[in-house]
C-alpha cells in the first residue's frame, strides 16, 4: 500500500460511525510491587502487596479501544454492565475514550459485570509477570426482557453507523450478550442495510452467525468446519473462499506467525504474511486490533488487500505492547506500512 492510499482510507475515520455489539467486560489489572513482599501472619501465605490498579475496557472493549485509537468518529457500544463497582469502572473507562457514546450502553441489576482481574508483577528490569486471573462472570441465561432491551438499542444504533462489529466473548452460550435472539436481530437488520458493513467474531463458534462478515483464527475454522485435524494452508484458503461463496461476504482468518488469508464472495483469495517479530511479544488483543482495523477500513472503500495489509499492522503493533492489551493508532500502523 502506498502512502497516497493509506492516507485516503485513515482520512474517512473521523467522518465514520461504527457499532460495537457484544460482551464488554473490564480488564482490572493489580500492579505488584515483588520488593514489597510480605508473607500473612494469619495464614503464613504469601501476600503481593498492589501498588496501583489500573482498569480498561476488555472483551469488546478491546476491539473499541482500538477503534478509538484509530480516530473514528462515532462509537457506540451496544451491551450491558452489572449496577455494582465493576459496572461502574467499565462505564467510567469506556466514557472517556474518544468519540464513545453509551447511548445505547445498558446498566442492570440482572447480571454482574464481566471483569478480569488481573494480577500483575513489575519486577525491575523484567517484563510483567501476570499471576492467575481472578474471573467475573455470569453462569445463567441472560433474562429475556434485558435480551429484548438489548436488540431495542441495536436496533436503533444500526440506524445511526456505517459498520458493525458482533463480538461473542463468553464461554457458555446464552448467558451474555451475542444470545440467539440477539443474532436474529442481527440478521434482520443485515437484510434491511445491504450497504452496512457488519462483521462477527465469536470464541465459541461462528456457526449459529447470520451471513455477514466472518473473522476467526485458524482453529476456530477447524471448529466450525468440525475438522478432526490442523487444517493446512491451502485447506484454510478453500475452505474460506467456499465460506465467501455461501455466505456473499469477506471471510478473513488470522494465522498468527503466517499472517492472514482473506476470501472474497468472487472467488479472490489473499494472503497476507505477517510482518517480522521485533523482540518479546504478548498477543492479548491482537485479534481484537485486526477485527477493528478490518472493518474501519472497509467502511473506507478499502479494498480486500488494503484492509488485511492494516489490520496486519496493528496486530503487530499491539502484539509489541507487555502488560497491557494494547491499541494501535493510525501513525504506528503507518510507521510499519512505509506511509508516514
Amino acid at each position: 500500500m502506498d502512502a497516497e492510499r493509506f492516507r485516503a482510507i485513515v482520512d474517512q475515520y473521523p467522518s465514520l460511525r461504527i457499532a460495537v455489539l457484544g460482551d464488554f467486560c473490564l480488564d482490572r489489572y493489580l500492579e505488584i510491587d515483588p520488593s514489597k513482599a510480605e508473607t500473612s501472619l494469619e495464614t503464613r501465605l504469601p501476600v503481593h502487596n498492589v501498588i496501583s490498579v489500573r482498569a480498561q475496557p476488555g472483551g469488546a472493549g478491546t476491539v473499541l479501544n482500538n477503534l478509538a485509537a484509530l480516530g473514528i468518529g462515532a462509537i457506540y457500544p451496544v451491551g450491558f454492565v452489572g449496577d455494582d463497582g465493576h459496572g461502574f469502572e467499565l462505564r467510567q473507562a469506556l466514557g472517556g475514550l474518544p468519540g464513545v457514546r453509551l447511548d445505547h450502553f445498558i446498566k442492570t441489576d440482572q447480571r454482574q459485570t464481566f471483569t478480569y482481574c488481573k494480577p500483575l508483577v513489575l519486577a525491575p528490569d523484567a517484563a510483567p509477570e501476570e499471576l492467575n486471573r481472578l474471573d467475573f462472570k455470569n453462569w445463567t441465561p441472560t433474562p429475556a426482557e434485558l435480551q429484548e432491551l438489548l436488540i431495542s438499542h441495536f436496533l436503533e444504533a444500526v440506524k445511526q453507523v456505517h459498520a458493525v462489529i458482533v463480538l461473542d466473548q463468553v464461554a457458555l452460550p446464552e448467558t451474555g450478550v451475542v444470545t440467539q435472539r440477539v443474532l436474529e436481530a442481527v440478521k434482520t437488520a443485515t437484510a434491511a442495510n445491504p450497504g452496512l458493513v457488519v462483521l462477527a467474531d465469536s470464541r465459541g463458534s461462528l456457526s449459529s452467525f447470520p451471513p455477514v462478515i466472518f473473522k476467526m483464527n485458524a482453529a476456530e475454522l477447524a471448529v466450525l468446519l468440525r475438522a478432526q485435524k490442523e487444517l493446512t494452508l491451502e485447506e484454510i484458503r478453500a475452505s474460506a473462499a467456499k465460506l465467501a461463496l455461501r455466505n456473499e461476504h469477506h471471510v478473513f482468518v488470522t494465522l498468527a506467525e503466517r499472517g492472514m488469508i482473506g476470501a472474497a464472495p468472487d472467488g479472490r483469495v489473499e494472503w497476507v504474511p505477517a510482518l517480522p517479530v521485533r523482540g518479546s511479544i504478548d498477543i492479548v488483543g491482537a485479534g481484537d486490533a485486526v477485527s477493528a482495523n478490518l472493518v474501519s477500513a472497509l467502511a473506507s472503500k478499502s479494498t480486500l488487500r488494503e484492509a488485511m495489509e492494516m489490520a496486519n499492522a496493528a496486530a503487530s503493533v499491539v502484539i509489541h505492547k507487555l502488560g497491557t492489551t494494547g491499541t494501535a493508532n493510525r501513525a504506528e500502523i503507518g510507521r510499519l506500512l512505509g506511509t508516514p
